[in-house]
């Protein structure tokens, strides 16, 4: 898969887990795990980006005498979902007419 492509839905993917509740890097690992493969070395830097498009915003909570860093998802990470889904049927069609070899079916 294109590397563009796949970074893509990987940040929707991490923006839903965040919809549901705020999260830390090795639970969003674990929940995402059901559905598409990810490292925490992959899902850093995804959190950096989105962070830095204001999507999600990061705080710290004291978990076993060690701070954890949680991420929660702000109005831009909610929009960017729904971008998605509103682009999906467009992205269907294109599937479909590259699945057909550009026939109409």
């Amino acid at each position: 898969m294109d590397t563009q492509l796949k970074r893509g839905l990987l940040e929707v993917c991490v923006l839903t887990i965040l919809s549901k509740e705020d999260s830390y890097g090795y639970k969003i690992v674990r929940d995402l795990s059901e559905h598409v493969e990810i490292t925490e070395s992959t899902l850093y830097p995804i959190l950096k980006r989105l962070e830095k498009q204001n999507c999600v915003s990061a705080y710290t909570v004291e978990h076993k005498s060690r701070l954890r860093k949680y991420f929660k998802i702000e109005q831009v990470g909610q929009e960017k979902i729904q971008e998605f889904l509103n682009d999906w049927e467009s992205v269907l069609a294109i599937y479909k007419f590259v699945k057909g070899g550009g026939k109409d079916e």
